[in-house]
């Protein structure tokens, strides 16, 4: 198995300067020396162009250009060192930007901005750089939380397999927004129906698919819950089938999940806990796609934001945002359960990570 670059976004300041870089050996679990791979304002979440060239990254920040937006940044991958190279940036046409996917042709980068509340794409040009906003949607409404909930935030925004449709998990309005989605022209267009609902004051945040995909899971932040769904591909419809706990019974404090992955085999899925500061297990039932609880993992420090699998499925990254390290985990195929392996090591703000082969 290939050696892998580890990618890790974060939130800068004194600690962390912009996107990081590791390697990681999928034979032992280790990982090298964490190095500076860009410097870059809160690039906190990250994603890769499918040819392994270019990564994006958001820019969480209120203003860019003197306009209130935050801003997607492009760098080209040299993969043998693991530098990134600034190609460009643009607007996210909206402030505080938390959330980018590219399209499965690598011809548009979607971005959520969960401080305006907005959803917008933008267009890939050959080499890699980004063209201004194409198309954008200002979510509006509210929901029962008034200290969270008095406006929307979108948080995430994902795309289906058959790269039709996009999915915004809105935390301020308890709603996955549904988009139809042209990457011939770049264009999102609200569905019909436009959204699926969770429960009030649930707060979705993120947003996976299981590799059927017949089903799909999204995290809520406010009330600790994973709502499932099943999902009509062809109409872009999301059918809630279950919300269940993200946390053991008797836990009482204050707790905010943040992640949430399916294993690429299908079988199990996992979400982060703040405050519980452990990884929620989950048996999938292939036929159902309900969801039955495992048990947890501890995450190993304070406030476990993110984590990924290793190409090879064998090994969980997670890294805990407020204790500025980062665990590296197996994982029983069998069972989901998962074991650490080796120390935790020191990452400066570590909140997103992405796995790219090394080239020799």
């Amino acid at each position: 198995m290939d050696k892998q670059w580890v990618f890790v976004g974060t939130n800068t300041g004194e600690k962390s300067k912009g996107i990081y870089r590791f390697q990681f050996d999928p034979r032992t679990g280790a990982c090298g020396p964490v190095e500076l791979a860009a410097e870059t304002a809160n690039p906190t979440f990250l994603n890769l162009h499918p040819s392994g060239r270019f990564l994006y990254a958001v820019n969480a920040i209120g203003e860019f250009q003197g306009e209130k937006t935050g801003a997607v940044s492009a760098f080209a991958v040299d993969r043998r060192s693991g530098n990134l190279t600034l190609l460009n940036q643009q607007p996210s046409a909206g402030p505080g930007p938390c959330h980018v996917v590219v399209d499965a042709r690598g011809r548009n980068a979607l971005v959520a901005n969960y401080g305006g509340g907005s959803v917008a794409c933008l267009p890939i040009q050959a080499d890699g750089r980004l063209s201004a906003p194409s198309s954008s949607h200002q979510h509006r409404g509210s929901s029962v939380n008034q200290s969270r909930q008095q406006g929307p935030h979108a948080h995430s925004i994902n795309l289906d397999q058959a790269n039709r449709f996009a999915f915004a998990a809105d935390l301020g309005l308890d709603q996955v927004l549904v988009y139809r989605f042209d990457g011939d022209r770049g264009v999102l267009t609200p569905n019909d129906p436009a959204y699926a609902t969770v429960k009030p004051g649930a707060g979705p945040r993120h947003f996976d698919f299981h590799p059927s995909g017949r089903f799909a899971y999204v995290i809520n932040e406010l009330d600790s819950t994973v709502t499932a769904f099943r999902y009509d591909a062809g109409r872009g419809v999301l059918t809630e089938i279950q919300a269940i706990t993200s946390l053991p019974e008797g836990f009482q404090r204050e707790n905010y999940p943040a992640e949430v992955r399916v294993h690429p085999d299908g079988r199990f899925l996992y979400g982060s806990n703040r405050g519980h500061d452990s990884l929620a297990i989950y048996r999938i039932d292939q036929e159902s796609g309900r969801l039955t609880a495992v048990g947890h993992q501890a995450s190993g420090g304070e406030w476990p934001r993110n984590f990924n699998f290793d190409p090879s499925g064998n090994w969980v990254i997670l890294g805990n945002g407020n204790s500025d390290n980062v665990l590296v985990f197996r994982m029983d195929r069998d069972q989901g359960t998962l074991s650490q392996v080796g120390k935790a090591f020191a990452a400066p703000a570590p909140i997103c990570f992405r796995f790219l082969a090394v080239e020799a």
